[in-house]
């Protein structure tokens, strides 16, 4: 595909960011980025995964035009970012991971700066009150707390009404309540047609949010997909009960012998008479588990299947590198 195509607003091909090293002893350049492939369609929210040094923070920086590329090709909104200039920063938001607001002006103060460079801009008292500080609005952005300052950054972000959002790990700082409001809100945006490509530490708060998720390693992406994709391809369930103590040692012999031999999955026994089958199959292997209590006439009170979670996928693709 050749990004002279119809476009998504987001469109990579081969981008690659080449650095010269800074070790004095070391020859040559260092690769944060090499060869990324990515598309994020409209209306869409993108998580972009990895590790700290796996080159997407770079790889965002060269799609909000803060940073050029060594090669590839990049569109944002259909225009190249490294040359958009004022038309693409009036449809962009950027929330940053710090941002260097002047700590003297109140919140409605910024924000009412902000907006002015903006065509059409949300007004300052909408924009307060989506980010939660009605009561903060004439209260000095230096006074406030950690979690509140990244509110007002989030407002900068959206105030100008972006078709395409970036979000670089948005919600550092806040309490349960306020990461879930922000959650709300990203959904509002995306539902009504905003773009968000979205880096998070938080692996579930991109659950949450993300339609599909990209994780980058070396620089690359090494796996994308919906959340439920991934977790299918990557992760599984896992088939748990406690053995009583009394038996554990007798039961695990008989599970390691009856049980192992018909799941599909690992059968581990754990000192504690703990019993967890990681499996691809999990309705096939609890009903082997099942079958063979009822047999034998055995209780298992806290029998559970637990599904892979993200954070699960993202560990064991940092694992397999």
């Amino acid at each position: 595909m050749s990004v002279s195509e119809p476009m998504s607003p987001i469109v990579v091909r081969g981008l690659r960011k080449e650095y010269r090293s800074k070790d004095s002893s070391a020859s040559g350049t260092v690769v944060a980025v090499d060869g990324l492939d990515l598309d994020v369609a409209a209306g869409e929210v993108y998580a972009l995964l990895g590790h700290n040094g796996a080159g997407k923070t770079t790889a965002i920086e060269i799609l909000e035009g803060h940073r050029m590329r060594t090669s590839g090709e990049v569109k944002v909104l259909g225009v190249d970012p490294g040359d958009g200039g004022r038309d693409l920063r009036d449809r962009i938001g950027v929330v940053l991971q710090t941002s260097g607001v002047e700590p003297e002006l109140s919140v409605a103060e910024v924000l009412e700066i902000a907006r002015r460079s903006y065509r059409s801009p949300r007004s300052t008292s909408e924009v307060i009150d989506v980010i939660g500080l009605n009561d903060k609005a004439d209260q000095r952005v230096g006074s406030l707390s950690g979690g509140q300052a990244r509110r007002v950054a989030l407002g900068l972000g959206i105030i100008g009404r972006p078709e395409l959002l970036f979000l670089d790990e948005p919600t550092t700082g806040f309490d349960p309540v306020a990461r879930r409001s922000f959650w709300d809100l990203i959904s509002r945006l995306a539902a009504e047609g905003t773009t968000v490509l979205l880096t998070t530490h938080y692996l579930d708060e991109a659950e949450h949010l993300a339609d599909r998720v990209g994780v980058m390693a070396d620089g690359r992406l090494i796996a994308e997909g919906t959340p439920a994709d991934l977790i299918r391809s990557f992760g599984g369930s896992t088939v748990r009960f406690s053995l009583p103590e009394s038996e554990a040692v007798t039961w695990s012999e008989v599970l390691q012998g009856e049980i192992a031999a018909q799941v599909s999955g690992t059968v581990t026994v754990t000192a504690s008479g703990r019993v967890e089958i990681s499996s691809s199959s999990p309705t096939s292997d609890l009903s082997v588990v099942t079958a063979w209590a009822v047999s034998r006439r055995v209780e298992l009170p806290d029998l559970e299947v637990v599904r892979s979670s993200l954070e699960d996928v993202f560990i064991r693709l940092g694992q397999d590198r």
